[in-house]
Order: structure tokens, then C-alpha cells, then sequence
């Protein structure tokens, strides 16, 4: 029991740390135990072995580590995905084979189905292009979505690739390159998440979120399967009939019968709700109509507003534009009703600055009050996804209410 219980203190650390990686850095949880725990990890005890560093070695040891984290972090390279491969690929080899001749035929046609899946929507989502902006489809891109004169202006140029900025679309310091429609950079498949490829990322989540919890489920129905033939009248569903100490002792019994099934099983148990978390996660941003990217943009924007440093005013019904820096886009259903900027004084944006939009200036202090151009209903934002260059219907007609509906739900 001893090494079983190493085993499983490893894995819930593994997933514990992995958990906090992953969700730390998420605006909703910034001010939560979660966003305290990620800094502690990734800010203050690094920073803590710095001065320490420094005092000693005068920071040689730093600067190898940090030479090797930046090409860990901030280099393409398939490390990840090698991990990723030889996990998937070593439990299912420990999985398999000793419980393959206890599985129904039609249990089989399933199992094959939720392994055989995730390697498909991987391999798909690290070849296919995310949504690479060259010099031959930066037109393309460029009319793609409109700008929304909040989060995206016209004019911006990428310093490094030096052409103007499509709308939604971010330069990748790893990629080294423009992303359209850029969500963030996934290390798992060596590559960004972008308009190109974000449906099979999607779908990648999804297989593997059902692969986990059919794991985890099958694994424990047949470790329970066996102990039964030990202990007739066990039960997994009723651990007071013999007390929660003898209940975990039985399935640590259980998991020992057979190591390979049953830590990979745990293993998959665990892992499922970090996936589902990412998934639910994604999917929530795809009903806000919105990305990982825009979301930290809107989080600053937050930010700004609470500090008295935002402002917003209309953009008139008719106006003239460079079509050079701002080209008309006919897929996209809405054109933007407001301009948003800042200041660094809380003063509105002198006369001088080149914006849109007519009016005074006002203080925009919630952006419940904002509405997200690109947010168009559950339904129409699965569309932009699944089905490339759909041309939407036009928004013109939407009653108030759902407007205001959409508005709310895009900056909750």
C-alpha cells in the first residue's frame, strides 16, 4: 500500500498543479485562491530563488534556467505533444490488453471509437493552418470581421510582420507570426488556436473529455467487477455499509489486483474534470462571442472603466472611411455603434487623436454597457466556428432586448 499511496499522492499533485496552470490566470479567478496559488507558483517563489540566486552564484544558475525556460516556453518545439502522445499511449497500453477479453463486443466498437478520436482532432489541429496571415491572404483577412473601435482599431500595424492588423487577430511571439481570429498559443498541440483550426481544437477537447470520463468509468466498473468475486456483498455506491475507512482500503485492494488498470483509471478519473473545465471553459467563450485573447483585452478594458480612464462615444450612421485601413466586410452582420478608448490621465481623449465616432466623449464605467460587435447569438457564433466564410443575415432588425441580452451576457 505504501507505493500505491506514492502513486496517488503523485497524480493528485500532478492534476492539482495542472489545475492551478491552467485556470490561474483567468480574470474570474484572479481575486480567488486559485489566482493567489498560480502567482505563488509562477511569481513570488520564482522570484524568491532569484534574489537567492543572486546572492550565490551572481545569477549563472538563473540565467541557464531561464535560457532553457524561453526555449521551453516562447520556441516551437514538440515536447508537449510528445507528452501528450507517450501519456495517452502508455496508459492505454497499461489499459488494454489485461481487461480487452472482458469487454462485450459492442463495448469494444466504443472503447475503439473514444481512443482512435483524440488522435484524429490532434493530428488535425496541429497540422491545420490556425489562420497564418501572409502577404498573399492579408486582404482576405482583412475583411474577414469588421473592426470593432474598442478592443480593435483600423491602423494598427504588427511591428514585426509590419502590414496592418486584421481585426481579431494577434501576433504570436512563439509562432512568430500573425494569428487571424487568434484565441491563444496551446502548447499541447504545438501551435495557436485561430480561425484556421479553433473547431477541431474544440473537437479535441470534446474527444478527449469523453475518452477521460469513459476511462475513468469503465476502469472503475471493472475493478469493482473483481472485487465483487472478493467481497460479495461490497457496493461502490454505498461506502457507510462497511465505514470509509474499510471502503477506500477495498478499492486500494482493488487497484493493486491490477496496477495497470487501476492507476491508469484513477489517472484518466482525475484528469476528466481539468478537461471538462477547459472545455466548459472554451465553450462558454464561444457563447459570449469572444476568445481567450479578447477576454483579457476586455478584463484590461475592465479595469480602465473602474479606474475612470475609459471612454466611449457613437459612431455616426454615415461616415467616410479609409478603405485601405478599415475595407468593407459583407460577411459580418453588425457594424460597430460606439467607440471605445483610454487615457492614461482620465481625461477624455483630446480632439487631436485620430478616432472615430462623433459627440462628446463619456465615461464608460461598466461593460455591461459595451456591446460585443462580434458576439451574434449561441447559434450564429458555432456557425462562424464549424462553417468558413458563412455570410450571416443582417442585424439590423434585432429588437432591443436581445441586443441588450447579447450586451450582458458578452461581459459577465
Amino acid at each position: 500500500m505504501v507505493s500505491l499511496r506514492w502513486v496517488l499522492a503523485f497524480i493528485l499533485l500532478v492534476s492539482f498543479a495542472v489545475f492551478i496552470t491552467f485556470f490561474g490566470r483567468l480574470p474570474a479567478l484572479r481575486q480567488t485562491p486559485i489566482g493567489y496559488l498560480h502567482r505563488l507558483i509562477w511569481i513570488h517563489i520564482p522570484n524568491t530563488l532569484l534574489s537567492i540566486d543572486n546572492r550565490l552564484t551572481a545569477g549563472r544558475i538563473t540565467r541557464s534556467l531561464s535560457r532553457f525556460g524561453h526555449f521551453m516556453m516562447h520556441d516551437r518545439h514538440p515536447a508537449i505533444v510528445i507528452f501528450f502522445l507517450a501519456l495517452m499511449i502508455g496508459g492505454e497500453c497499461l489499459y488494454l490488453p489485461s481487461v480487452w477479453h472482458r469487454l462485450a463486443s459492442f463495448t469494444k466498437f466504443t472503447v475503439l471509437v473514444a481512443v482512435l478520436l483524440p488522435y484524429f482532432f490532434l493530428y488535425l489541429s496541429c497540422t491545420a493552418d490556425p489562420g497564418y496571415i501572409t502577404r498573399e491572404n492579408h486582404a482576405y483577412y482583412m475583411t474577414l470581421y469588421p473592426f470593432d473601435h474598442a478592443l480593435f482599431h483600423p491602423g494598427a500595424q504588427c511591428k514585426t510582420c509590419k502590414f496592418l492588423k486584421p481585426p481579431r487577430s494577434k501576433h504570436c511571439s512563439v509562432c512568430k507570426r500573425c494569428i487571424a481570429k487568434a484565441d491563444h498559443h496551446c502548447i499541447f498541440i504545438n501551435s495557436c488556436v485561430g480561425y484556421g483550426n479553433q473547431h477541431w481544437f474544440i473537437l479535441l477537447l470534446v474527444s478527449t473529455a469523453i475518452l477521460c470520463t469513459y476511462g475513468g468509468l469503465l476502469g472503475a466498473s471493472l475493478l469493482s467487477s473483481s472485487i465483487k468475486q472478493h467481497f460479495v456483498d461490497w457496493s461502490p455506491w454505498s461506502p457507510r455499509k462497511h465505514g470509509w475507512g474499510i471502503y477506500v482500503v477495498i478499492w486500494g485492494w482493488g487497484i493493486q489486483t491490477n496496477i495497470g488498470l487501476g492507476v491508469t483509471a484513477l489517472l484518466a478519473g482525475l484528469t476528466a474534470p481539468l478537461v471538462w473545465g477547459l472545455l466548459i471553459y472554451t465553450l462558454y467563450l464561444v457563447y459570449c462571442g469572444t476568445t481567450t485573447n479578447e477576454s483579457f483585452k476586455w478584463s484590461v478594458f475592465k479595469d480602465d472603466m473602474e479606474d475612470g480612464y475609459a471612454f466611449h462615444r457613437h459612431m455616426p450612421s454615415r461616415r467616410e472611411r479609409d478603405l485601405v485601413k478599415e475595407p468593407i466586410c459583407r460577411r459580418w452582420p453588425a457594424e460597430p455603434e460606439i467607440v471605445l478608448a483610454t487615457t492614461d490621465d482620465g481625461q477624455p481623449p483630446p480632439a487631436q487623436m485620430a478616432l472615430a465616432g462623433e459627440g462628446e466623449w463619456k465615461h464608460a464605467w461598466k461593460l455591461k454597457d459595451v456591446e460585443n460587435l462580434y458576439d451574434l447569438g449561441l447559434w450564429d457564433n458555432m456557425i462562424d466556428i464549424f462553417v468558413r466564410d458563412y455570410v450571416f443575415r443582417a442585424r439590423t432588425d434585432d429588437p432591443p432586448a436581445e441586443r441588450e441580452m447579447r450586451r450582458k451576457r458578452a461581459h459577465k
